[in-house]
């Protein structure tokens, strides 16, 4: 009985999920050219904003955040790790403005992909890795130069709770070679809506932002080491 009710809480979220999604992209797609890049931002995550107070209203997922006092007000490179989707839309919009790092192939799905086009996200492709880190380095630096965040998941895919994924060193070079600050960020979401599977979960994912890291002086190796084992261990916490 659980279980169905559980599948029939799902199918009204993705109700809402789609039809708010093929609205939104059409207005985006309508006004984004006579937007700046910052308007956009303020505008085109909307959407995000009301997914996940949907998620809770439908699906009973819930958000706590600690540590918001950890937040530079100056752009950095936000490192997280990648459990679920519910991350890529709600640091999205948590941390605005910022672009993330993300497959190329998603910029050419119908309405989404060509409203996501407009955020000007870093697109790279993964078969081609020496290109994809020269993008990644000449665009995040132009991004933050422009008082822009680059949020990177490490991993390089998602990962399901409990198990672990070397994390690459990319977002560390990025961060080093502008001379950024890394905000570390963990969280569980992926208890609640877990990748690959349809029904969510009800509880409360559990969103933990460290303390942020100078990278003056430091090794891309040592650095992502850092962060990797803070996300484990504030994991292991939640």
């Amino acid at each position: 009985m659980l279980k169905i009710f559980l599948f029939i809480r799902t199918c009204v979220f993705y109700l809402g999920f789609f039809s708010s999604l093929i609205l939104c992209t059409l207005f985006c797609i309508t006004i984004g050219n006579f937007l700046s890049l910052k308007n956009r931002y303020h505008y085109f995550l909307y959407w995000n904003k009301f997914v996940t107070k949907w998620l809770t209203f439908c699906c009973g997922v819930k958000i706590a955040i600690s540590g918001q006092e950890n937040i530079p007000k100056h752009p950095v490179v936000i490192l997280s790790n990648h459990q679920s989707p519910w991350e890529t839309i709600f640091l999205y919009h948590f941390f605005s403005p910022v672009s993330a790092i993300l497959k190329k192939e998603l910029l050419s799905i119908p309405l989404f992909g060509w409203s996501l086009a407009m955020l000007k996200p870093i697109a790279i492709d993964r078969k081609r890795k020496l290109n994809a880190r020269q993008a990644i380095l000449e665009q995040g630096k132009k991004l933050l130069d422009q008082k822009i965040s680059i949020l990177i998941f490490p991993e390089g895919t998602r990962v399901s709770p409990g198990e672990n994924k070397k994390y690459q060193s990319g977002g560390a070079v990025l961060a080093i070679e502008a001379g950024a600050t890394v905000l570390p960020v963990s969280h569980n979401a992926g208890y609640y809506w877990p990748s690959g599977k349809f029904i969510k979960s009800p509880g409360t994912i559990k969103v933990t932002i460290g303390k942020p890291i100078d990278t003056a002086g430091r090794s891309a190796r040592e650095l992502i080491d850092e962060v990797e084992g803070w996300i484990r261990q504030s994991l292991q916490k939640s």
